[in-house]
């Protein structure tokens, strides 16, 4: 008993020592200090504010045959409408289709000469709508602002007693008027995209960041030659390697507050679920990263060859998470692929935490997900690294 009692205090100190040696050593180095602190705030920044699949002011192309009261109505709704700009006026249609083509029109909108008077006599009234469908999302929102500019239309002219049908060309749906739907957008209901993409690429911005400062760290160690002085110290394997983490997970849990911040006050995310269960979520992905990143140092020998391994990981690791596009949207072949990720159990944490209010006992499936993959990550890098030390 006395001799177990005799070690510990020189454990934790030797420990104390470490760590502070660590924590001198990353406030010496600016760059790795800059790096926990400006790529979060300009990726979290950058994604929200760039990555927002919303689409406004498409400049529209005017051909109106019709050149009536009716026609100009139209026109002005299209126009006055947040989603569609007036573009110009076109006489006929194959400068209008030169004109999408070439990119001074986003979309174009032809109005037959009997507009009119098939409105008035109650019969199919016939528009034709053209798209540049070479961006095809723009394309398929386009065409669903489209169909919502005509139900408002329509809704104008029934208030003046004309009911009329409408037929859209491209949509090639007919809007009849017959059956009305209304949605109900639970959880989201201002359907604020960037709500989807800060909390999904907050998970990829934990991964990156930490698999690359803590690789950067270990390399830095070792071309500097001070592992091998450690060696020399009375402080074993295991401190070292501890040592070595936990300078690393506590700032880059800095970062996550950081982060947390900017999607909670820049992005008006609503946080309707535990704080805890976010942060918790959180911290199990910096060991993921910190894992990834200390596995990668430990098969290369300098800085340029684990930025160059690290592309080969974290790309795939962003790309097939779920952060920036629904996992529903991948090929059925690739999407069990992403069970093994990381980033896709954590992107479930925060979007179910926070925009759900979601509890533990919804989210326990994900959260043992991520456990397992920091034992094992940070289990497999620390093996190696021992060895390494060894």
């Amino acid at each position: 008993m006395n001799g177990n009692s005799s070690q510990m205090p020189g454990f934790w100190q030797r420990l104390r020592a470490l760590i502070r040696k660590e924590f001198n050593q990353i406030r010496r180095d600016r760059r790795l200090a800059i790096s926990l602190i400006v790529p979060p705030i300009a990726q979290i920044l950058l994604f929200g504010f760039a990555l927002d699949s919303t689409v406004s002011d498409l400049r529209l192309g005017i051909l109106d045959e019709s050149k009536t009261p009716e026609s100009r109505e139209l026109v002005a709704t299209f126009t006055e409408s947040k989603s569609f700009k007036f573009g110009g006026y076109f006489f006929d249609g194959k400068t209008l289709e030169e004109a999408i083509s070439r990119g001074k029109v986003d979309a174009g909108i032809v109005i037959p000469y009997d507009f009119a008077r098939d409105l008035h006599r109650g019969r199919t009234t016939t528009i034709q709508f053209l798209l540049n469908a070479v961006n095809a999302n723009n394309a398929a929102i386009g065409q669903g602002y489209a169909e919502g500019v005509l139900q408002n239309y329509n809704q104008l002219l029934g208030a003046h007693g004309i009911h009329p049908e409408f037929r859209m060309i491209s949509a090639q749906q007919s809007l009849k008027g017959m059956v009305n739907l209304m949605p109900a957008y639970l959880f989201n209901p201002g359907l604020v995209t960037t709500w989807f993409i800060v909390t999904g690429t907050f998970g990829t911005l934990l991964i990156l960041n930490g698999s690359l400062v803590a690789s950067t760290a270990m390399i830095k160690e070792r071309e500097r030659g001070t592992v091998e002085q450690l060696l020399m110290t009375p402080a074993g394997t295991t401190e070292i390697i501890l040592a070595k983490i936990t300078p690393l997970f506590l700032l880059l849990i800095g970062m996550v507050l950081l982060a947390m911040t900017l999607i909670r006050f820049v992005f008006e995310v609503p946080f309707r679920g535990s704080f805890l269960l976010v942060f918790a979520g959180a911290a199990l992905c910096v060991l993921c990263g910190i894992g990834i990143g200390t596995f990668i140092a430990t098969f290369t020998k300098s800085a340029q060859q684990s930025q160059l391994l690290s592309f080969f990981v974290n790309p795939p690791l962003a790309t097939l998470s779920g952060s920036l596009s629904p996992i529903e949207a991948m090929p059925k072949w690739l999407q069990p692929f992403t069970v093994v990720n990381p980033i896709r159990h954590f992107g479930v944490i925060t979007r179910g935490v926070m925009v759900k209010g979601s509890g533990l006992v919804d989210l326990w499936p994900n959260f043992l997900a991520l456990i397992a993959f920091a034992v094992v990550l940070v289990g497999l890098s620390v093996g190696r690294f021992r060895k390494q030390l060894g």
